[in-house]
Protein backbone atom coordinates (compact mmCIF):
# COMPACT_ATOMS: atom_id res chain seq x y z
CA UNK A 1 0.00 0.00 0.00
CA UNK A 2 3.00 2.26 1.05
CA UNK A 3 4.58 2.05 -3.08
CA UNK A 4 0.86 2.79 -4.43
CA UNK A 5 0.27 5.83 -2.28
CA UNK A 6 4.23 7.16 -2.95
CA UNK A 7 3.65 6.53 -6.29
CA UNK A 8 0.16 8.00 -6.92
CA UNK A 9 1.86 11.25 -5.19
CA UNK A 10 4.90 10.98 -7.40
CA UNK A 11 2.39 10.78 -10.67
CA UNK A 12 -0.23 13.29 -9.01
CA UNK A 13 3.19 15.83 -8.72
CA UNK A 14 4.33 15.05 -12.71
CA UNK A 15 1.13 15.35 -14.22
CA UNK A 16 -0.18 18.37 -12.43
CA UNK A 17 3.20 20.10 -12.75
CA UNK A 18 3.59 19.23 -16.77
CA UNK A 19 -0.29 20.69 -16.92
CA UNK A 20 0.37 23.90 -14.99
CA UNK A 21 3.83 24.26 -17.04
CA UNK A 22 1.99 23.93 -20.19
CA UNK A 23 -0.73 26.75 -19.37
CA UNK A 24 1.81 28.50 -17.70
CA UNK A 25 3.55 28.85 -21.19
CA UNK A 26 0.96 29.85 -22.83
CA UNK A 27 0.10 32.63 -20.13
CA UNK A 28 3.62 33.66 -20.69
CA UNK A 29 4.83 33.01 -23.65
CA UNK A 30 2.41 31.96 -26.96
CA UNK A 31 -0.25 34.01 -26.35
CA UNK A 32 2.09 37.18 -25.84
CA UNK A 33 3.81 36.49 -29.01
CA UNK A 34 0.28 36.30 -30.80
CA UNK A 35 -0.67 39.60 -29.66
CA UNK A 36 1.55 40.85 -32.49
CA UNK A 37 0.64 39.02 -34.83
CA UNK A 38 -1.91 39.79 -37.65
CA UNK A 39 -5.73 38.76 -36.61
CA UNK A 40 -5.52 36.06 -39.46
CA UNK A 41 -2.27 34.70 -38.45
CA UNK A 42 -3.59 34.32 -34.82
CA UNK A 43 -6.50 32.67 -35.68
CA UNK A 44 -4.85 30.07 -38.03
CA UNK A 45 -2.10 29.72 -35.39
CA UNK A 46 -4.77 28.68 -32.38
CA UNK A 47 -6.65 26.96 -35.02
CA UNK A 48 -3.82 24.71 -35.61
CA UNK A 49 -2.65 24.43 -31.83
CA UNK A 50 -6.25 23.83 -30.91
CA UNK A 51 -5.62 20.48 -33.38
CA UNK A 52 -2.37 19.80 -32.29
CA UNK A 53 -2.68 19.37 -28.99
CA UNK A 54 -5.39 16.54 -28.82
CA UNK A 55 -2.94 13.58 -28.82
CA UNK A 56 -2.07 10.84 -26.36
CA UNK A 57 0.83 12.99 -24.58
CA UNK A 58 -1.34 15.89 -23.62
CA UNK A 59 -4.76 13.91 -22.51
CA UNK A 60 -2.44 11.81 -20.78
CA UNK A 61 -1.23 14.74 -18.26
CA UNK A 62 -4.04 16.99 -18.60
CA UNK A 63 -6.36 13.36 -17.67
CA UNK A 64 -3.35 12.36 -15.13
CA UNK A 65 -3.29 15.39 -12.76
CA UNK A 66 -7.14 14.85 -11.27
CA UNK A 67 -6.87 10.89 -11.69
CA UNK A 68 -3.72 10.68 -9.99
CA UNK A 69 -4.35 13.48 -7.39
CA UNK A 70 -7.89 11.64 -6.45
CA UNK A 71 -6.28 8.18 -6.43
CA UNK A 72 -3.87 9.83 -3.98
CA UNK A 73 -6.57 11.44 -1.96
CA UNK A 74 -8.10 7.70 -2.03
CA UNK A 75 -5.05 5.86 -0.91
CA UNK A 76 -4.44 8.13 1.92
CA UNK A 77 -7.77 8.19 3.56
CA UNK A 78 -7.07 5.22 5.72
CA UNK A 79 -3.41 5.93 6.38
CA UNK A 80 -2.11 6.71 9.49
CA UNK A 81 -0.66 10.00 8.38
CA UNK A 82 -3.78 12.13 8.29
CA UNK A 83 -1.86 15.33 7.82
CA UNK A 84 -1.33 14.52 4.52
CA UNK A 85 -5.04 14.54 3.59
CA UNK A 86 -5.76 18.70 3.76
CA UNK A 87 -3.29 19.83 0.47
CA UNK A 88 -4.44 16.60 -0.93
CA UNK A 89 -7.90 17.31 -0.78
CA UNK A 90 -6.72 21.03 -1.46
CA UNK A 91 -4.86 19.65 -5.17
CA UNK A 92 -8.11 17.71 -5.88
CA UNK A 93 -10.39 20.71 -5.50
CA UNK A 94 -8.10 23.13 -7.39
CA UNK A 95 -7.58 20.42 -9.91
CA UNK A 96 -11.31 19.63 -10.62
CA UNK A 97 -12.01 23.60 -10.83
CA UNK A 98 -9.21 23.76 -13.68
CA UNK A 99 -10.94 21.00 -15.25
CA UNK A 100 -14.29 22.95 -14.98
CA UNK A 101 -12.35 25.85 -16.57
CA UNK A 102 -11.29 24.56 -19.56
CA UNK A 103 -14.64 22.62 -19.98
CA UNK A 104 -16.53 25.90 -19.39
CA UNK A 105 -14.46 28.37 -21.45
CA UNK A 106 -11.52 27.18 -23.24
CA UNK A 107 -13.05 24.11 -25.05
CA UNK A 108 -16.30 26.14 -26.15
CA UNK A 109 -14.18 29.06 -27.31
CA UNK A 110 -11.41 26.22 -29.23
CA UNK A 111 -14.69 25.27 -30.97
CA UNK A 112 -15.73 28.03 -31.84
CA UNK A 113 -12.81 29.10 -33.63
CA UNK A 114 -12.48 26.13 -35.27
CA UNK A 115 -16.19 26.68 -36.57
CA UNK A 116 -15.39 29.96 -37.77
CA UNK A 117 -13.42 28.47 -41.06
CA UNK A 118 -10.22 28.50 -42.58
CA UNK A 119 -8.59 31.63 -41.14
CA UNK A 120 -7.81 32.57 -45.10
CA UNK A 121 -11.24 32.66 -45.72
CA UNK A 122 -12.73 34.95 -42.87
CA UNK A 123 -14.74 37.68 -44.03
CA UNK A 124 -13.55 39.80 -40.21
CA UNK A 125 -10.82 37.96 -38.83
CA UNK A 126 -10.46 40.86 -36.37
CA UNK A 127 -13.92 39.74 -35.20
CA UNK A 128 -13.33 36.30 -34.72
CA UNK A 129 -10.23 36.43 -33.02
CA UNK A 130 -11.36 39.46 -30.59
CA UNK A 131 -14.48 37.41 -29.56
CA UNK A 132 -12.28 34.23 -28.72
CA UNK A 133 -8.89 35.84 -27.53
CA UNK A 134 -9.66 37.85 -24.22
CA UNK A 135 -11.88 35.37 -22.58
CA UNK A 136 -9.61 32.18 -23.51
CA UNK A 137 -6.65 34.28 -21.85
CA UNK A 138 -8.72 35.06 -19.02
CA UNK A 139 -9.20 31.24 -18.62
CA UNK A 140 -6.30 30.33 -18.83
CA UNK A 141 -4.53 32.21 -16.16
CA UNK A 142 -7.31 30.96 -13.82
CA UNK A 143 -6.49 27.56 -14.80
CA UNK A 144 -2.84 28.25 -15.06
CA UNK A 145 -3.39 29.85 -11.23
CA UNK A 146 -5.65 26.83 -9.94
CA UNK A 147 -3.00 24.19 -11.46
CA UNK A 148 0.05 26.06 -10.19
CA UNK A 149 -1.64 25.98 -6.55
CA UNK A 150 -2.10 22.00 -7.16
CA UNK A 151 1.20 21.70 -7.76
CA UNK A 152 2.36 23.20 -4.87
CA UNK A 153 -0.10 21.76 -2.51
CA UNK A 154 0.78 18.40 -3.97
CA UNK A 155 4.31 18.64 -3.38
CA UNK A 156 3.26 19.72 0.01
CA UNK A 157 1.55 16.51 0.39
CA UNK A 158 4.54 13.98 -0.65
CA UNK A 159 7.15 15.91 1.46
CA UNK A 160 4.47 15.51 4.84
CA UNK A 161 3.85 12.00 3.52
CA UNK A 162 7.69 11.66 3.82
CA UNK A 163 7.70 13.01 7.13
CA UNK A 164 4.98 10.36 8.41
CA UNK A 165 6.75 7.33 7.49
Amino acid sequence: METARTASLIAAVVTTGLVSGLFWGFAVAVMPALRGAGDRTAVEVMQRVNVSILNGWFLAGYLGAPLFTGLALVLHLPADGREVLPPLIAAFVASVLALFVTGRVNIPLNNALEQAGPADGLADPAAVRRAFEGPWVRANVWRTLLCTAATGLLAWALVLYGQSR
